[in-house]
């Protein structure tokens, strides 16, 4: 599993625990590229679309969001080796 992969299951351990009223925190880790062939964060696997609309989500659509990355986190195929 990638970096960013191990990185976003755990978070998203602790995302499930949070309180319903607790603020949801973003995924991002300040690892911002865009892999062209999935469309997805290298740092943190949002897509553009869930980065951009990131600030307009309430705290459902959040959480939605770190389930999705928690699935692709799951599923993303392995890196090459350098």
């Amino acid at each position: 599993m990638t970096f960013a992969g191990t990185r976003v299951l755990q978070l998203l351990q602790q995302v499930r625990q949070l309180p319903p009223a607790a603020a949801v925190p973003s995924p991002c880790n300040s690892i911002c590229r865009v892999d062209p062939a999935s469309g997805l964060c290298d740092g943190c696997l949002r897509t553009l679309d869930e980065i951009a609309g990131w600030s307009a989500l309430d705290d459902g659509g959040r959480r939605a969001v770190w389930e999705r990355l928690g699935e692709r986190a799951g599923h993303r195929p392995p890196e090459p080796e350098a």
